[in-house]
């Protein structure tokens, strides 16, 4: 086998040009996390930037604070994790496409 530097600079470029693009890829995911039976809902990119928070009008009495405090993170927990396995099977699907996994 021959080395080609002019080969593997080709091949690096084109691997740096794939990353950027997954990159841009998982901003753009968007997840919804909830808890309470959807009584607290956040959604979020692939970036964890929450872009909407969703509360049930049930929820907003005072009684409800410590409750409603838990329903937040809860839901926060739910959307980070789901953005974190879109991102990680987006990656994935990427790999296999520039073939860098094994089938």
């Amino acid at each position: 086998m021959n080395f080609n530097p002019f080969e593997m600079a080709k091949q690096m470029g084109n691997l740096e040009a794939q990353m950027k693009k997954m990159k841009e890829e998982i901003s753009k995911l968007s997840v919804t996390g909830e808890s309470g039976a959807g009584m607290v809902e956040i959604t979020m990119n692939g970036d964890f930037q929450v872009s909407s928070l969703s509360i049930n009008e049930a929820m907003l009495g005072k009684e409800n604070k410590g409750t409603l405090e838990v329903l937040l993170v809860s839901a926060f927990n739910d959307a980070s994790n789901k953005a974190k396995a879109a991102a990680e099977e987006l990656a994935k699907k990427q790999a296999g496409l520039m073939g860098i996994l094994g089938k």
